[in-house]
């Protein structure tokens, strides 16, 4: 969203709000595009167009097949860290780490929308984070971090190191070399590492720090692409760890630079904004920041040093038709926001069984398995905000439910559901803190048409439910939602939020239909 001021037009940050962490981003003539980590959810790495690198559309996902994306099994912060995306001679270029299965791999394209290749995993290629660099002489290269090949010290003793890349085979030639181990004394995690040439010299800029309060940028260059590497003594170039945790953005680091076509640089980079006492439920966000060379390294935001909340537009704005706050589910196709919990099982979900609603198979698996379940979430974008359903559904056992979930993990979520108590309908609102349930309220309703709604004023939630769509009654008030935040239960992802079924562990051909979905800025 944008608005005027002094005859200036503003843009507000973070450009991506909610779980968009590890931003990447690549110009082709007047166009850009950024891509984002997905860890466990799938489809994977989301694909955004922007004419002006504040409103972006996303346009598609790059690993929307099974083939190219195996999840089964892995944790909700384990599977696609860390993406980077290039363009080269018409070819775009996605680089990204499984964790769970595979490790570093390539998938291209020549139309960013889709489709993309299967993935090239990249033999050799240890370590995570992985890059990839083409110099102006016609090589290739593979750049990642990995543990420390002289010996790991500590916790996080790791280095950024480089290697030539067959871009015919995908596969690593030559010898490696040991580029950083990053700026500060003692650094953890030097990673998301990105390489650039500019005025002949290569500049290698990466996080470190870790992923929490300290996080920062950092950059070093060199006149050698494989050594020489000397570190900016004005770094970090960007970081907030000296704020304190309670300020309006934390957690700034893994960065990316973008020089437009009118020859200005910008940065995205991630950081998170803490609410309600200091706690960060939608995760990292990607944040945009202006770029000036001075002395021939990167000032970031010059004359203040730290991301803004609101800053001025450098480039002339382009608007991106708004998403839609409602999906009525009337296409044959899920709308790209949507995303399931690991792989999804071919028979989990239609649009096409009953026109207008999405129907939800009831399966056996539960938020707690490490697998997939009867799930569709978007993400949590606002501090405050409303998500509604309008759900026909009918237990049929005390195993069955159905409802809308808040979820940051397996462990920690909240669930709106309906269920089977004591031989009657009810609905109920269920907290799983660190995997211990509590039954906070529930209320008797005997109707197949139920209407659901949730609504955040920072961290309270309250739940409430109507059998018509008119009348709504309150069925628990102001429920603490603070455990929901990265502070709390951890982990490398933010809130989600949407519709589920379960039979909890039992067998049941039973479906949830709904009819509509609805999520917006309270």
């Amino acid at each position: 969203m944008t608005t005027l001021k002094h005859n200036s037009v503003m843009y507000n940050n973070p450009i991506m709000p909610g779980f968009y962490p590890d931003p990447s981003v690549c110009r082709v003539g007047e166009d850009y595009y950024l891509v984002t980590s997905t860890f466990a959810y799938f489809p994977g790495v989301p694909i955004f167009h922007s004419r002006d690198l504040v409103n972006w559309k996303q346009i598609g996902n790059v690993l929307d097949r099974p083939s190219q994306l195996n999840l089964q099994g892995a944790g909700h912060s384990q599977g696609i860290f860390a993406p980077t995306i290039r363009y080269h001679e018409g070819i775009f270029y996605m680089i990204t780490t499984n964790v769970t299965h595979g490790g570093n791999f390539v998938v291209t394209a020549t139309n960013p929308a889709g489709p993309w290749s299967d993935p090239y995993f990249i033999q050799g290629a240890v370590g995570i984070d992985p890059t990839i660099f083409f110099d102006d002489d016609g090589q290739t290269y593979y750049l990642g971090t990995r543990p420390n090949s002289s010996g790991v010290r500590y916790d996080g003793n790791w280095e950024v190191w480089i290697q030539k890349l067959n871009i015919e085979t995908m596969q690593l030639v030559d010898e490696s070399f040991v580029l950083w181990k990053g700026a500060m004394v003692e650094v953890i995690w030097p990673e998301g590492p990105h390489l650039y040439k500019k005025d002949g010299y290569y500049y290698l800029m990466i996080a470190e720090g870790g992923t929490g309060p300290n996080h920062a940028v950092t950059i070093a260059r060199s006149k050698k692409l494989t050594e020489g590497y000397v570190g900016n003594t004005n770094n970090p170039i960007i970081t907030h760890r000296h704020l304190g945790k309670r300020y309006p953005v934390i957690n700034v680091g893994h960065a990316d630079l973008v020089q437009a076509a009118d020859g200005q640089w910008f940065m995205v980079m991630l950081a998170s904004r803490p609410y309600g006492g200091g706690y960060s439920n939608l995760g990292r966000e990607t944040f945009l920041a202006s770029v000036n060379w001075e002395d021939g390294w990167p000032v970031v935001n010059e004359g203040r040093g730290m991301l803004e909340e609101q800053d001025v537009m450098r480039l002339t704005p382009v608007p991106v038709e708004p998403q839609l706050r409602c999906d009525h589910f009337d296409s044959d196709k899920l709308a790209l926001k949507w995303m399931f919990l690991r792989n999804p099982q071919t028979d989990l979900y239609s649009l096409t069984e009953r026109k207008g609603y999405l129907r939800l198979k009831l399966k056996p698996q539960t938020f707690k398995d490490k697998d997939n379940l009867s799930f569709i979430c978007l993400r949590q974008q606002h501090f405050n905000y409303t998500a509604a359903a309008a759900m026909e559904f009918k237990p049929r056992s005390i195993h069955e439910s159905a409802g809308l979930v808040v979820i940051q993990n397996d462990m920690y979520h909240i669930r709106f559901e309906c269920v089977i108590l004591d031989g009657r309908q009810v609905l109920s609102v269920v907290t799983c803190i660190n995997g211990q349930e509590t039954n906070v309220a529930q209320a008797d309703v005997d109707a197949q048409r139920l209407y659901l709604k949730m609504a955040a004023r920072g961290q309270e939630l309250s739940f409430y439910y109507s059998t018509d769509g008119d009348q709504y009654y309150l069925i628990a008030e102001q429920v603490d939602t603070s455990s929901l935040s990265t502070e709390v239960a951890g982990g490398f992802v933010g809130c989600c939020i949407g519709m589920f079924c379960t039979s909890n562990g039992t067998a049941s051909d039973n479906a949830a239909d709904f009819d509509w979905f609805e999520y917006g800025m309270y």
